[in-house]
């Protein structure tokens, strides 16, 4: 009996050491996987650093757009609301640009069908034995208008920081990048009106994103070798015009 007890204790502890064994053997296989995929992820971080992506972004065009349904829109997930979308703008600036409608005549005559509409339809109700039509009650809740407001208002303080951080003279770059966008605007709108000059925007909006998700790869390869042909005439116009441009006294006072 004290022998077979002997043999059972010892074949229990065979046994509890065996699982050891096998625990630590899975959890050096596991760890070894997980070192080898976090290898694989910083390799694959490292290349995709390397890549050179348009004004060095890191993150998709999705998410560029701010995501969410708006970002859906630009990009074409749904076609049929995009299509919407630019077919109900297209509209506008036919009506207004093309057929030259104003919109205060527009509003009028729409409140004008509106109103008829509903009121043949309340009145004939009765002799053609249907319900009358139920106006749903349109109420703008103040949340949503407040909400707009704070957005406006957070884009043009941030409009205006950003000018008056450009108009200091601490980057020329961005200096003359926003003197030249200016003069484009400029050109553009004596050619064309607001109107127009805003439909082509939002035309721009729907399409170049578009493209630019599609021919991604090419794009940036060209981005790259004009962004580093840029340098060059940039180191030169430095060189040669604003390195001889004199400065003021507040150059050494180091208050720049």
């Amino acid at each position: 009996m004290a022998d077979h007890a002997g043999e059972h204790e010892k074949h229990e502890s065979e046994s509890l050491i065996e699982k050891i064994t096998e625990k630590l053997h899975g959890s050096e296989s596991s760890s070894s996987d997980s070192d080898g995929d976090d290898g694989i992820k910083s390799a694959a971080s490292a290349v995709k650093s390397k890549i050179y992506r348009l004004f060095g972004r890191e993150k998709s065009i999705h998410k560029v757009l701010g995501g969410g349904k708006h970002a859906d829109i630009l990009l074409w997930r749904n076609k049929k609301v995009s299509a919407g979308v630019l077919g109900v703008a297209t509209l506008i600036w036919v009506l207004f640009e093309l057929l030259e409608y104003h919109l205060l005549a527009l509003v009028c005559h729409i409140l004008i069908c509106g109103l008829a509409i509903v009121f043949l339809w309340s009145n004939a109700s009765s002799f053609i034995n249907k319900s009358r039509p139920r106006i749903p009650e349109v109420v703008i809740p103040e949340d949503i208008v407040r909400d707009v407001a704070s957005a406006f208002r957070s884009e043009i303080n941030f409009t205006l920081a950003t000018l008056q951080e450009i108009a200091s003279g601490k980057d020329v770059k961005s200096f003359l990048a926003v003197i030249a966008g200016l003069w484009v605007l400029s050109v553009l709108g004596s050619c064309v009106n607001f109107l127009t000059l805003f439909y082509i925007g939002f035309v721009v909006l729907h399409s170049v994103p578009l493209l630019y998700e599609k021919y991604e790869d090419q794009v940036d390869a060209f981005a790259e070798k004009a962004e580093v042909e840029l340098k060059k005439q940039y180191a030169v116009f430095h060189s040669q015009v604003l390195s001889k441009i004199p400065r003021g006294p507040l150059k050494d006072k180091k208050f720049l």
